[in-house]
């Protein structure tokens, strides 16, 4: 598999999105053994981009700096870098100007936003969620772990047992959903594992699960209309 810079794909910020990244081919990087499947991107090979990353069994990425922030959850395997090992269930939020060379020995696959963060976010953030208490949520079906809050967004992990649901809202500044396991439904459609939703600022919607999900959800940070 040979490299070709990614192309913008979903950057319309103000404009729903959804992606089964099943469906997607895997890209190559620039570095042997990491491929890429772009779920939004604004720009090249330097750009603010949300994608699904995997990482081959002792590969790395060269050295590199964070013009904007990182910010990821593994979802398989271990991530690692020169600050210690992060496992299935970790979160964590490396600050605009921040560096580091990644790399996995047994392989690993993330979900990763880039250049996406304020130039004041200077606060780096880790949460290993296996270790972290889940909280009650709106419901005795629904279960949240706080993984970031800031002034214009809020990181978490969500649960819904089977039959689970969570109240329509009107999402002021929108929010991401990443279908991490099972499934979940709303007023547009049903979204299975592995699936990435864009709702824009201003939008309405609910959430139900008849056979129970995990999800990750950022929500708030989008542009309002």
């Amino acid at each position: 598999m040979s490299y070709m810079e990614p192309k913008p794909v979903n950057e319309d910020l103000t404009a729903r999105a959804v992606v089964d990244s099943n469906e997607l081919e895997w890209l190559a990087s620039p570095e042997d053994g990491v491929e890429r499947r772009p779920l939004e991107r604004d720009g090249g090979e330097v750009a603010r981009a949300t994608s699904i990353v995997r990482y081959a069994a002792d590969s790395s990425f060269s050295e590199h700096t964070h013009g904007g922030g990182e910010e990821f959850f593994v979802l398989s395997g271990t991530f690692c870098d020169e600050t210690g090992e992060f496992p299935a269930g970790s979160y964590v939020r490396n600050p605009p100007g921040s560096s580091h060379k990644p790399f996995s020995r047994e392989g690993c696959t993330i979900l990763v936003k880039l250049r996406q963060m304020r130039d004041d976010d200077t606060q780096r953030v880790v949460v290993d969620s296996n270790q972290a208490e889940w909280q009650a949520g709106e419901t005795p079906a629904h279960h949240i772990i706080p993984l970031f809050e800031g002034p214009d967004e809020r990181v978490t992990l969500e649960k819904l047992d089977p039959g689970g649901s969570i109240e329509p809202a009107e999402m002021e500044g929108g929010d991401e959903i990443f279908v991490i396991a099972g499934s979940f439904q709303d007023e547009n459609g049903t979204y299975g594992k592995g699936t990435w939703v864009r709702n824009p600022a201003g939008t309405r919607h609910g959430i139900e699960s008849p056979e129970g999900c995990l999800l990750w959800i950022k929500r708030g940070h989008l542009p309002r209309r």
